[in-house]
């Protein structure tokens, strides 16, 4: 399973660290040079979780998703309820 947001598609990014060395122009130096360049990456804060979604023929399942802090804040991601009774409540007012 990839380190992929299920409903944002956040992922790993790259980028780079940078050290630098020297002694600034203003202070009398010959400015500051990157020494040290060295790939880091970027990790999104992906949580496991129960959710519901609909397939294609518009059937709701749950499933175990990856899914990023930021979708489930923002109220994308539909968890089911935890226990049968809450299922028969929602078919009577249905």
């Amino acid at each position: 399973m990839p380190n992929v947001c299920h409903f944002t598609g956040k992922r790993t990014t790259f980028g780079k660290r940078r050290a630098w060395r020297g002694q600034k122009i203003t202070k009398g130096g010959f400015g500051l040079k990157p020494t040290g360049i060295t790939r880091r990456t970027f990790k999104p804060n992906l949580q496991t979780v129960n959710a519901v979604i609909e397939d294609e023929k518009g059937k709701k399942t749950t499933k175990r998703l990856k899914v990023s802090t930021k979708a489930i804040r923002s109220g994308l991601v539909v968890k089911p309820l935890k226990r049968k009774y809450g299922y028969t409540r929602q078919q009577k007012q249905a």
